[in-house]
């Protein structure tokens, strides 16, 4: 399979602390993958410095052929990469129709395509099309979360960066949020994925990393990571 994201060699600091310490990883179109790792690790940096919401130091990410190294996020939003955030950051005061509109900005001037993209949210999420004209700081963390994976796809990205989608939720409804990644997965938009539920994305996931400060310690089928000795030791709740 074509790579679709290329990674090489990220460099990230806050201050004077590595927080990216060299890190290198691949997804290709059409894979969900993993990145996997305790806290601490490196893993909400990775992302937000792959999409542009943090400078990288070192290194390069190359997006669909082109170096998006030194691109401000919202470039790296209009070449189709969408990222929905941890802790879901929607927009309390605002309703779901406001909260997606927001996910189309880059198209705001065809309005008639973001308005039809907006209904193809709602179909694809049924709760959201029934709770349109709520504020989404009154909805449930799983609505919010619904909310914010829509908003990210507003713009129809290739590849969608997600940060612990299922944190803070109920386990029937994280496994509902892990379908609908899934099913985002079939409809042709490549995933990459930060999840602190081991056991939950090497099920869901093509290929996993594993990070340790900052770095790649393993990486490989998830198949294969999730019967790895060390991975069942370090996340599995199993013992060497």
């Amino acid at each position: 399979m074509t790579a679709l994201l290329e990674v090489s060699g990220l460099v990230s600091r806050y201050g004077q602390v590595a927080a990216l310490q060299g890190l290198s990883f691949e997804v290709a179109e059409g894979e969900i993958v993993a990145l996997l790792g305790s806290n601490g690790a490196g893993k909400t940096t990775a992302l937000r410095t792959v999409s542009g919401l943090h400078r990288a130091h070192a290194g390069k990410v190359v997006f669909d052929g082109q170096d998006v190294s030194r691109l401000k996020a919202h470039k790296v939003v209009t070449l189709g990469m969408g990222h929905v955030p941890e802790g879901r950051r929607v927009f309390p005061a605002l309703t779901v129709a406001e909260n997606l509109l927001l996910g189309g900005y880059q198209r705001r001037r065809d309005r008639r395509a973001i308005q039809a993209r907006r209904e193809e949210i709602y179909e694809m999420f049924p709760r959201l099309g029934e709770r349109r004209d709520q504020l989404a700081g009154l909805m449930s963390g799983g609505e919010q979360q619904m909310l914010a994976i829509g908003r990210a796809l507003m713009h129809r990205p290739r590849l969608l960066a997600l940060d612990e989608p299922t944190m803070g939720l109920a386990p029937q409804t994280a496994q509902r949020v892990l379908q609908v990644v899934r099913d985002i997965r079939d409809q042709g938009t490549t995933i990459l994925i930060v999840e602190q539920n081991a056991h939950q994305t090497l099920r869901l996931a093509d290929r996993a990393y594993v990070m340790e400060t900052g770095r790649i310690v393993l990486d490989g089928p998830a198949a294969e990571l999730a019967q790895d000795p060390r991975v069942k030791a370090a996340y599995l709740g199993g013992s060497v």
